[in-house]
């Protein structure tokens, strides 16, 4: 039996945008963890009748209510008065909550204030939840099978309250399921194209192993969710399912999980004792910085030469002119020649280069915004490709960049 849980941030600076949301992100991933589903994210202002509305469509739907938010002292704190509401009970001084306070002032020298003593006064149908490292405290409702929870907004009191009470008390009380993730990382083929290769291997999965399709910039990652009681099976029957799709798509799949297309690069070099060198004009050195932000990489990275005017493509790598002017900058036979020099010029045993038209200016109907032409050269022959991109400057640069590297990546593999 699957374990819903809806988490609800309370607070009008979340909705402004003047604070980000981190602590539903972070109560996502431990209750994914302990094997409860997140359904549901609510964010809602500080207006009475929304939050008491997020109360009733939560309680609708979830076996657990977890409450960020609202929990001060002060009149647009209204989480506290509303759970009162909605529970139909009192607020009253408990005498625990105001000790605890008190101390928490005593040890730092400050006075306690009546504002900081209504903290103290909790709705009578809760259970008090000490706060270790604040003064609002938590507070632990049960109704009609459903648990709730409510937290400071403040992401160290949250993740307290979370790891010493939450987390322990929903083992306690739930028989949870184990929820196990695996992440396939695909480059060079769309979502619409890796759906239709593995659709009927997808429709004969088993019934507790669902697939997702999480497309981003560059790449598709396909995460296989197993749900269950025992873990090690449900690896080893993720594992099975994804070699049964091996055949299909194995071209396409550079890592797993979260390893970047950077890393497995430079582990492939590594492993085989070989060097890499850059030539980049429209990545504008963007590829040379996903390569060095792997710790290590100079062990095959020899480095790079980013000859954006092409003046100094023919100076610094020799591109010759000739060249330039009968294809220009944008051509299969500039990136050639630059990816050939830059190998030479380093020493390498792999030369990238790129050229191309980031934007948003500088298109022509022959060669619009958006044209990128990527070169790898390597002992094994020259391999370039053509790329077709957007009008957007940062997306074409992010995936010139990609693009590259998983060319880079095929050449290194193909280069046995």
């Amino acid at each position: 039996m699957i374990i819903k849980a809806e988490i609800i941030a309370i607070g009008d600076e979340l909705l402004y945008g003047q604070i980000v949301d981190t602590n539903s992100h972070w109560i996502s991933q431990e209750l994914d963890k302990i094997g409860v589903k997140v359904v549901f994210r609510t964010t809602v202002g500080d207006q009475r009748e929304y939050i008491l509305e997020a109360f009733t469509r939560a309680e609708q739907r979830a076996d657990i209510i977890l409450i960020t938010g609202g929990l001060g002292p002060t009149n647009d704190d209204l989480t506290k008065p509303l759970l009162a509401e909605y529970f139909n009970c009192p607020v009253e001084l408990v005498p625990e909550a105001l000790e605890d306070v008190t101390k928490f002032f005593t040890r730092r020298g400050r006075e306690l204030t009546e504002l900081n003593r209504l903290q103290a006064h909790l709705p009578t149908r809760c259970k008090y939840i000490r706060n270790k490292v604040g003064t609002a405290p938590g507070m632990w409702f049960e109704e009609n099978s459903v648990a709730w929870m409510s937290m400071p907004g403040v992401p160290h009191e949250m993740e307290k309250l979370m790891v010493d009470f939450v987390l322990p008390e929903l083992k306690r009380r739930f028989d949870l399921p184990v929820i196990y993730h695996k992440v396939i990382r695909t480059v060079g083929i769309g979502e619409s194209w890796l759906a239709d290769i593995l659709k009927s291997w997808e429709e004969n999965l088993p019934e507790h192993i669902k697939l997702a399709y999480l497309p981003s910039l560059g790449e598709v990652k396909l995460r296989l969710t197993a749900v269950g009681k025992d873990y090690d099976l449900m690896v080893d029957q993720v594992a099975e399912q994804i070699h049964n799709c091996l055949p299909l798509i194995s071209s396409y799949i550079y890592g797993y999980d979260n390893e970047t297309i950077s890393e497995v690069v430079g582990r492939l070099l590594k492993n085989k004792n070989k060097t890499l060198a850059l030539a980049e004009s429209c990545s504008g050195g963007y590829i040379s910085h996903l390569i060095t932000s792997i710790a290590g990489s100079s062990a095959y990275f020899n480095g790079a030469i980013v000859p954006y005017h092409n003046a100094f493509k023919i100076a610094m790598l020799a591109v010759k002119e000739s060249t330039l002017g009968r294809t220009g900058a944008v051509s299969e036979d500039t990136v050639i020649e630059m990816a050939k020099n830059v190998r030479k010029e380093f020493k390498a045993d792999f030369g990238l280069s790129t050229s191309g038209i980031a934007g948003p200016a500088g298109g022509t109907i022959e060669k619009p915004v958006g044209t990128v032409w990527v070169a790898c050269d390597y002992e094994g022959g020259t391999v370039t490709k053509k790329l077709q991109l957007s009008n957007e400057r940062d997306i074409n640069i992010y995936q010139t960049a990609i693009a590259a590297l998983n060319i880079l990546r095929n050449c290194i593999l193909n280069g046995n």
